[in-house]
């Protein structure tokens, strides 16, 4: 499957709650829409409660229509509690690799 957009994220969870971040992103709708082709969170080695999020999506306007939905937009109210400050966002069009997890 061809993957034509995509973008990293980093978050900082509130003081402690970067396993309550974690959790809630492995919840989230984006691992069930077929256009979300990869889906990783990872956690910084040294500090606990800032999490990233990689998303690779078959197109830009799939995701953008994802984000549109009702259901998109209350996870992202619901995620907002969850963390400190704004999310620092890169675009990126992945080229390949592998993941296995």
């Amino acid at each position: 499957m061809s993957i034509s957009y995509g973008f990293h994220a980093t978050m900082t969870a509130q003081p402690g709650k970067g396993d309550d971040l974690v959790d809630f992103l492995l919840a989230s709708p984006s691992l069930a829409n077929e256009d979300c082709v990869v889906f990783l969170i990872g956690r910084s080695a040294t500090a606990s409660d800032i999490v990233h999020v990689t998303e690779g999506w078959t197109t830009e306007e799939a995701h953008h229509r994802f984000f549109a939905t009702a259901e998109a937009q209350a996870l992202v109210a619901q995620l907002q509690p969850l963390i400190v400050g704004e999310p620092a966002y890169l675009d990126e069009v992945p080229v390949g690799g592998k993941a296995a997890i």
